[in-house]
């Protein structure tokens, strides 16, 4: 019987509207589970959740976010085999990579609990006589984070991390190729004391989920990885209701070998930068 992941919503777990398979690409007919797929009134009730939850979370202390961050970071590290074997199944990369993958996103949350205790701010010179300046950090509000699938634990990571160390909350889309890895993450998430409303997990199609992310007035910032035709979409349509957007896309990446380079060596470093991890990461060689 596979697996079922549901949404995460204000606290909650929730089913979809519809639900959809997780495959194994090397083996087809192994289903890593059965995940939930919300639809724009699902995505807009995580999306309010979350403005909801903004003021409360955004006033916790530094100490408050730090030892969530570090819960979560410190959990992923001792599940390292666990989560790693399902990344390998689900997304297709070998398991030393996968399992190395899974430490670095633990890492990542490791590092921004430290960093939520350094958030400093600037005290400068006034040219009034008896009037100080002084300038303070606040968190943006709601941010909407659409990740993809070559990374499942790690780009999820770098985004969710820094968001809630700052005091930003969240509504996470993965891709839908890795719901069994973006279900695992919000688990661990889920359980490390963070108010309802602060982390919501959205499952579902970027026509529906990512459009409504993108779309709605209550989502104060994008944080987006993926294609160049998505990227242009989501900041054209930011920019039009003046949302803060933050793009990852695809890159062209040479590898330049010169006449005096030592030929073994550039035929290795051509072959690992353009095949490791089945050449989906955006920093693969393409062209010589």
């Amino acid at each position: 019987m596979p697996q079922k992941f549901k949404n995460y919503i204000n606290g909650r777990w929730e089913n979809g509207v519809t639900t959809g398979a997780s495959e194994n690409p090397s083996d087809l007919s192994d289903v890593v589970g059965e995940y939930s797929r919300a639809d724009i009134k699902q995505t807009q009730e995580a999306i309010r959740a979350a403005a909801d939850a903004r003021g409360a979370w955004g006033g916790s202390t530094p100490q408050r976010r730090a030892d969530a961050l570090d819960q979560i970071g410190s959990e992923i590290i001792a599940r390292k085999d666990e989560l790693g074997e399902l990344l390998a199944r689900e997304e297709g990369k070998t398991l030393p990579e996968a399992i190395g993958e899974t430490v670095r996103a633990g890492n990542i949350f490791k590092f921004f609990a430290g960093e939520s205790l350094r958030i400093g701010g600037e005290r400068m010179a006034s040219v009034r006589p008896g009037v100080d300046v002084e300038v303070s950090r606040e968190p943006v509000g709601v941010v909407g984070i659409i990740a993809p699938w070559n990374f499942p634990f790690a780009i999820p990571a770098w985004k969710i991390a820094p968001a809630l160390a700052y005091g930003n909350t969240v509504v996470f889309k993965p891709a839908e190729l890795v719901t069994a890895c973006a279900w695992a993450l919000a688990e661990i998430i889920s359980r490390a004391g963070l108010p309802a409303g602060v982390f919501n997990l959205v499952m579902g199609s970027g026509r529906q989920v990512g459009q409504a992310l993108v779309d709605s007035a209550q989502v104060d910032a994008i944080s987006f990885t993926g294609s160049v035709a998505t990227g242009e979409q989501i900041l054209k349509a930011a920019a039009a209701r003046r949302a803060k957007v933050q793009l990852e896309m695809g890159g062209k990446n040479p590898l330049i070998v010169l006449n005096d380079a030592d030929m073994e060596q550039a035929v290795e470093c051509a072959v690992q930068g353009a095949y490791f991890s089945t050449g989906q990461r955006c920093t693969a060689s393409s062209r010589f």
